[in-house]
Parts: structure tokens; C-alpha cells; sequence
């Protein structure tokens, strides 16, 4: 979703060209790559995360991988290696990342932290409190009671599954909605003031801001390990909901002057929250139309796949990733929604080397149940045809001995 030449532009002298000074450190920083390459095979992580271990916080070191990476992939170190120092685990992921990353990849990260670095350093935050995840001020009562008993029936008794794989249920604190507002309306004024440019949450938003951009990256990445993965866990098991280990958090705003729908698509995660956070506005329902794999994401929706919801601010929709949907036209007023995709690095790649997504893909099950059906008639018919070929020659010999 990163506009690559944006980030290759600010790499780049007002002449176009990088200095000499900058092919330098790419030439050293490639010689060194490549000697810590080299013994990175030695390096092996664990099956099976350690799930009671707490993992650091590695926001403040120069890496050229996302901080939250390093805080996932530490559960999954070698046991002789949880206790080391901070720059130990660090050095030994950096290096198991290194390996398998290409240097494309491992660049694109890199400018996209100087990017960040750079608004960093000059946004100044209306609200700091909303930066570091306060459950008791920020979640709605009976939400925080419902995942702090950390049961699929606590969490069920809170939602309503509208459809099959959608789940609506009460969320955020209204003061929390408030300050969350003010926040992206303060953030907009300092691009506007400022007369900076900056990455739009992707492809189809045009409108809205990135909030991991803006330093939200922690404290959404804690929202996802404490809140969402345990609740994704218990009703999107299929898609490692028990595994989501990365995070896209944005912000989306409908309405006059800003985006006024949103096309048919499939979201880049495994689980998706939608949250809506007001204002006042009517329209931009939201349409789903089943799920699917890569290979039917276009074909024909059921018409158990059809419904719609309405957004109600504070409250939230959690679904599957691949659950194709759309945003209808908001008609009147404006409307923000805070949209966070969960992703699992353990699922895609498992995913390279699956064929079958009858679990969760509606088209995939409806094949297999084809299959299945064809195969029982198919074995009827032998059965049948057997039974008959059994009824003639007992008649036949029946005949005979009469």
C-alpha cells in the first residue's frame, strides 16, 4: 500500500540523483548485509511461541524492520536467547530477517522509517494519553468485561453475528471517539499548515490518515496481541486467528470534500476491525458479499452471502479479511472509521502451499460440496446398477431351474 516513489523521492537530491555520500552507506550497508548473512543458517526459532513470555519494546532502536516485528518474533526465540539483552534479540532476529528478506524489501522498510522519523519529529500530539493503550478509558464497559474473562462464550454474549463470519458489537468509550477525532483533525491541520505530504491508508482511500505513521503503531499492535487475537482466536480459528502478529492501523473519512464510497474489495489481512467513530451522517452502509480465495474472488455471492450493515459510532465489525464488501455513498454529514487489519506471517505461509480454502472460502466449500455430492451419486449408481446386474441372475437362474 506504501507509495514507493514517494519514499524513493525523499531518498533522492533536488537533482534526482543520490549524492555519493548516500551510495557510500548503501555500498557499506550492503557489504554489511551480507557478511551477517552468512552465518544467519545457524540461527533456528522455535515451533510454538512462549505465550507467558513478555517481549521488549524495541521502538527505540535503528532497525530497518518494524519494531512491533521484533516484539512478535521474540516469543518465538530459542529459549537460551529469552533471557539475553535487549541488543542480543534484536541482533539475532535482525540477522534470521536479513536472511530472508529481499534487499528490495529491506530498503522500502528503511525509507519508509525515515519517512516516519521525519513526521515524528515535527507533529506535535493533541492528545498524548491516546498513544499508549489504557483499556479502562478507552473500551466500553461491557466489551472490557467480556474479554478480560478470555472465553469464546464471554466474547459471544457481547457481539451479534449478523451473517455468518460478521460480528457487530459495542467498543470504544465515546470520550475515547472524541479525543481519537481531535487527534486526526489536529493531524490533518499540521500537513496543511506544514504543507506536508503524506501516505494515504491505500490504494482505494484517497482520504484519512496512517496512524501507525503518526506513532500509533505500538499502541495498536497491543490492541491486536491483547484484545483481537484472543477474540479472533475463538471465531476465526481457520485463519490463525490465534497467530496474528502484524498490523495496519488507519483512519478512513466519507463525506463532502473527502471519499464518498468505497469500491468492492478484499482487505490485505486476515481479520479486519472497523470501528466507526462518528460523526453525524447518514448512508455509507457497508455491503458483504461472502468469502472468498484468490482464485473466486469474483464469482457470484449466495443470497445467504448478502447483507448490510449500518454503522453506529463506538460500535465495531470484525470480520474476515477476505470477506469481499464495500462501502456505500455517505450522502450527507461526515463519517471517520478507524480501520485496523490483523495479519498472520504463520498463515500466509502456509498458505503457499495449500490448495483447499474449503474452510473459510464460500465458492471452495460449494465445490467440495459438489465433488461430494457427484461422488455419493456416482456411488449409487454403481450400487444400483450391481443390485440390478444381482436381481437378473438370480431370475436367470431361477428360469433355468425351473
Amino acid at each position: 500500500m506504501c507509495n514507493q516513489s514517494r519514499l524513493r523521492s525523499m531518498a533522492l537530491d533536488s537533482s534526482g540523483k543520490q549524492s555519493e555520500q548516500q551510495q557510500q552507506q548503501q555500498q557499506q550497508q550492503q557489504a554489511r548485509v551480507s557478511s551477517e548473512i552468512g552465518d544467519a543458517e545457524r540461527y533456528k526459532l522455535r515451533r510454538f511461541p512462549n505465550a507467558e513470555h513478555e517481549p521488549e519494546n524495541y521502538e527505540d532502536l535503528p532497525l530497518e524492520f518494524c519494531p512491533a516485528l521484533f516484539s512478535s518474533l521474540e516469543r518465538y526465540l530459542p529459549e537460551e536467547l529469552l533471557n539475553s539483552t535487549r541488543i542480543d534479540k534484536a541482533s539475532f532476529m535482525r540477522r534470521l530477517l536479513l536472511q530472508y528478506s529481499p534487499d528490495t524489501e529491506r530498503i522500502r522498510i528503511v525509507r519508509h522509517r525515515e519517512y516516519r522519523d521525519k513526521i515524528l519529529s515535527s507533529y506535535r500530539r493533541l492528545h498524548g494519553e491516546i498513544y499508549n493503550l489504557d483499556p479502562t478509558s478507552f473500551f466500553a464497559p461491557s466489551f472490557l468485561r467480556a474479554v478480560s474473562r478470555k472465553t469464546e462464550h464471554s466474547f459471544r454474549s457481547i457481539m451479534v453475528e449478523q451473517s455468518p463470519g460478521i460480528f457487530t458489537f459495542e467498543m470504544l468509550n465515546p470520550r475515547f471517539c472524541e479525543m481519537l477525532l481531535a487527534e486526526v483533525e489536529h493531524m490533518e491541520k499540521w500537513v496543511y499548515d506544514t504543507r506536508s505530504t503524506i501516505m494515504r491508508p491505500n490504494t482505494l482511500n484517497k482520504f484519512g490518515v496512517v496512524l501507525d505513521d503518526f506513532g500509533f503503531d505500538s499502541m495498536l499492535q497491543k490492541l491486536v496481541d491483547d484484545f483481537i487475537n484472543p477474540i479472533s482466536k475463538a471465531l476465526f480459528p481457520e485463519v490463525s486467528g490465534s497467530s496474528l502478529d502484524s498490523h495496519h492501523g488507519f483512519i478512513v473519512e466519507y463525506g463532502k470534500d473527502r471519499d464518498v464510497d468505497l469500491g468492492f474489495h478484499v482487505d490485505d489481512s486476515e481479520v479486519s476491525l472497523n470501528v466507526c467513530l462518528g460523526k453525524q451522517f447518514t448512508g455509507g452502509e457497508l455491503y458483504f458479499r461472502g468469502v472468498r480465495c484468490d482464485n473466486h474472488v469474483n464469482s457470484d455471492s449466495t443470497e445467504k452471502e448478502v447483507y448490510d450493515y449500518f454503522h453506529v459510532p463506538g460500535h465495531a465489525v470484525l470480520h474476515r479479511g477476505r470477506h469481499r464488501h464495500g462501502a456505500r455513498a455517505t450522502t450527507s454529514g461526515h463519517r471517520v472509521n478507524l480501520i485496523l487489519w490483523c495479519r498472520s506471517s504463520t498463515f500466509r505461509e502456509m498458505k503457499k502451499y495449500q490448495s483447499d480454502f474449503s474452510s473459510w472460502c464460500g465458492e471452495c466449500k460449494s465445490e467440495k460440496q459438489r465433488r461430494q455430492r457427484e461422488s455419493v451419486n456416482a456411488t449409487k449408481e454403481v450400487l444400483l446398477r450391481r443390485a440390478a446386474e444381482k436381481t437378473l441372475v438370480e431370475l436367470a437362474s431361477k428360469s433355468c431351474a425351473d
